[in-house]
This record gives C-alpha cells, sequence and structure tokens, in this order.
C-alpha cells in the first residue's frame, strides 16, 4: 500500500483531499504548516479531521523558514515599489519544499495539497493542467519543477467546489464548518501597509502626473499597487490611477485610464513545464494576474530566464511583482513574474 502525506489547512479542500486518498487505497497522514496565520482555529480544525478519519496528524513547525523565505520576500517587494505575490514562492519552497522533506522522513511515498489542478505525465514529462472547476488554482503551482510534481497528487482537479463541498458534508468532516481563508494569510484584515510598518519606515513624497506635475503627497510608496484610484487624496477633473511607482526617486506616477493599457511586457525567472527552456516564439493564452481572463498573446525567449509577453489586446494594469501564466488549451506552459512594462 502507498503512503500519503497530505497537507491539511484544516480547511474543505485539504481534508476532502485525505478523505478521497484513503477511498482510493492510500495510507494516509496529515501535517500542519505552523507559520504566520494559522491560528489555534485551524490547527484544531487539523487535528479534528485527522481524528475524524483515524490518521496519524503532524504539526511542522515552519515559523522561521516562512519568515526569511516569503515574509521578507513580500516587504523587500513593496520596498522597491513591486506588487509580490506570496502565494508562488510559498508553493514552491514551502509548502511544497518542507512537505516533500517531511514525506521523505516519513517514508511517504506521494504528497497531496487541496489545490484545483491537474497533473499528467506525457512524452515522459509531468504535465501541469487547469482543473475542471471554474476557479482553478494551476496559476498558483507554476514554479513547480519536475522533480516536485513527480511526487504530487491533486485530487481534486476533476472536481467541481460544489462537488468537493457536497462530499465533504457526505463525510461528516468537520471541516465544513469553517469559513474559506483570505487572500493573503498571514496578513490581519489584508491590511498589506499596516503589515508591512512593521518592517519599514514609510517616507512620504509627491505624487505627479505624467508630465511631472505635482498633485499631491503620497503616505510612502509601499501603500500602493498599479491601477490604484482609492486613496490617492487629490482631486482632479477625471479619474486617475497610479500609472508607475519609481522607488528611487520615492515617487507615485498618475495617470487616466487609457493610461493603463498595455500590449507587451517582459516576465523574468520563467519556469517552463513540459520543456526546460522556452527555445522559440510560442503563441500561448496568457493570465497576468490569478482574476484576470485567459488573453491570446505570444512569448519570445530573450535569454534563458527571461521572455517577451505580446498580447493580441492590451491588457489594463499589468504590474511588476505579479505573475504571468501561459497556457496552451488547459496545459500549463509555464510562467515568470513581470518585470517591466514598456
Amino acid at each position: 500500500m502507498s503512503k500519503i502525506l497530505i497537507a491539511s489547512s484544516g480547511g474543505v479542500d485539504s481534508s476532502v483531499s485525505a478523505a478521497l486518498a484513503m477511498d482510493q487505497g492510500y495510507e494516509v497522514e496529515t501535517a500542519i504548516f505552523i507559520m504566520r496565520g494559522v491560528d489555534e482555529e485551524a490547527r484544531d480544525s487539523a487535528q479534528a479531521v485527522a481524528q475524524h478519519l483515524g490518521v496519524t496528524h503532524h504539526e511542522c513547525d515552519v515559523r522561521e523558514e516562512f519568515d526569511d523565505l516569503i515574509v521578507t520576500y513580500f516587504v523587500d517587494e513593496y520596498k522597491n515599489g513591486r506588487t509580490p505575490n506570496p502565494c508562488m514562492i510559498c508553493n514552491e519552497k514551502i509548502k511544497m519544499g518542507t512537505l516533500l522533506e517531511k514525506a521523505n522522513k516519513l517514508k511517504c511515498d506521494h504528497v497531496t495539497t487541496g489545490h484545483y489542478a491537474r497533473i499528467k505525465m506525457e512524452h515522459g514529462r509531468y504535465i501541469l493542467k487547469r482543473g475542471i472547476d471554474r476557479n482553478e488554482q494551476s496559476y498558483f503551482l507554476y514554479r513547480l519543477r519536475q522533480c516536485q510534481l513527480k511526487d504530487l497528487l491533486l485530487l481534486l482537479g476533476d472536481m467541481t467546489r460544489a462537488e468537493v463541498e457536497a462530499y465533504a458534508r457526505k463525510r461528516d468532516l468537520p471541516s465544513v464548518r469553517r469559513q474559506k481563508s483570505q487572500d493573503v494569510c498571514f496578513v490581519p484584515g489584508n491590511d498589506y501597509p499596516l503589515f508591512i510598518k512593521d518592517y519599514m519606515t514609510f517616507r512620504p513624497g509627491p505624487i505627479q502626473d505624467r508630465r511631472g506635475k505635482v498633485l499631491g503627497e503620497h503616505k510612502g510608496i509601499a501603500a500602493y499597487t498599479i491601477g490604484q484610484r482609492r486613496g490617492l487624496g487629490i482631486s482632479a477633473s477625471h479619474p486617475l490611477y497610479v500609472f508607475q511607482i519609481d522607488a528611487e526617486n520615492n515617487v507615485i506616477i498618475v495617470g487616466e485610464e487609457k493610461d493603463l493599457y498595455a500590449s507587451a511586457m517582459i516576465a523574468s525567472d520563467t519556469n517552463f513545464i513540459p520543456f526546460d527552456t522556452l527555445e522559440e516564439r510560442m503563441e500561448v493564452c496568457a493570465k497576468p494576474r490569478y482574476v484576470s481572463a485567459l488573453s491570446p498573446a505570444v512569448i519570445e525567449p530573450i535569454n534563458e530566464k527571461d521572455v517577451k509577453v505580446i498580447f493580441s489586446e492590451p491588457q489594463w494594469a499589468l504590474t511588476p511583482g505579479q505573475s504571468v501564466v501561459f497556457y496552451r488549451d488547459d496545459v500549463l506552459v509555464g510562467g515568470g513574474v513581470i518585470q517591466q512594462v514598456p
């Protein structure tokens, strides 16, 4: 019998993954990561799910690693005028990295998370595919390598969220009564500026239009992101949005809505899944943020880790620091971090 370690959050998705693995004949153990944003209620829920299923449960204290790898990255990106996506780094380095280490120590054959996505073997490589749920989550896994994908089983990719919730009710899992988690788990109330203020001093500076005219004063560049309209504290005859964040000079530059549209960008720190390196121009559909629709685009290699992305239609508020992910049909080709928008 194969043994599998489930990354448990105490929520519905991970607990259903554990129950499904048992139904499929796996020997199951669960593990919850103790880090920022994981409170006693989550720990108690994860323990209750394990007891309900009759499986061994572990707690993995990764607070030090999480602060070093995720929180430091999160704060540094905002310091540099960028808008980070910490879930990507966490999935790669904490949730998969630490989970695989724990699985090896426990002599587990596989690991499982509660993501809505699918993994298949095609042409000698592990391929990541979109899940069938409309809120599928393959976008968040684009940084995973072949060495991680080979040991990862995703059991929810062929299910909808409604089906998962129905299964949880059928099995009377304790997690079915828990609310869904917030966007960034370690930031209370998703108040990013308040969180970041514990790590840096906010320096006020000018808010300028694209011609350099000063329109007001900002509170500190870490409190702003590209496309932001509310909270600028300036008046104008027409709506103005954050167009650019000049961290070096501590300046926020604003523009009209039409100024926020762009058809090209440079993505760096890329990772590709069906192949190691992009060798030639490729037609894809690109997703420049999780909530974006898939948009036709062409990607062109610049060097081993950088690509140029050219969209068929202009995209609104392409944001340095966010991730752009590439698909062909339901196959996730790869992705990278938005580095520069011309």
